[in-house]
């Protein structure tokens, strides 16, 4: 899944302390997703700063995270937590995503503290289930998984 990072409602890091980039969601490029379960997923995200950005490196172009992603029952835009705290707001960046495996179902909660609860721990999950030779990157040395369509040239 790829797309430029749009704006949310602004809850992630304004209610929960929890930024996420949203990302939209075409149903002509991202087919599967109808298919497959309403929740919470992990993987990898790569995002194209501009040279601009204070978390910007020189190379390379793509820089690759671990996140966790949201898919909910609405469909219109993918809420990624990308597991990495940045210096500044990325809207309009190009992101792609990698979904390796699946946390959990979404669900309601009775309050905030429950739901910031479980994020945490779904960060939790994504980063030992990343850190295991299956799903971590070949380029880490750690893993087998290939991450050349996270840091390929779009042009």
């Amino acid at each position: 899944m790829e797309g430029k990072v749009i704006s949310g409602f602004g809850r992630g890091s304004k209610e929960l302390g929890i930024p996420t980039a949203n990302l939209p969601i075409d149903d002509n490029l991202t087919r599967w997703i109808a298919d497959i379960n309403s929740g919470v997923y992990f993987g990898w995200a790569s995002l194209r700063l501009p040279p601009s950005h204070p978390n910007r490196t020189t190379t390379p172009e793509f820089i690759v995270y671990p996140m966790v992603m949201e898919i909910g029952t609405q469909r219109g835009s993918a809420e990624v937590h990308v597991l990495h705290e940045f210096e500044a707001d990325f809207y309009g960046v190009e992101m792609r995503v990698l979904l390796t495996g699946f946390i959990r179902e979404e669900k309601d909660y009775a309050n905030l503290e429950a739901l910031i609860e479980d994020i945490l721990t779904d960060c939790d999950v994504a980063r030992k289930s990343l850190d295991r030779e299956a799903w971590a990157l070949r380029e880490t040395g750690k893993g087998t998984l290939d991450e050349s369509w996270l840091t390929r040239d779009s042009t």
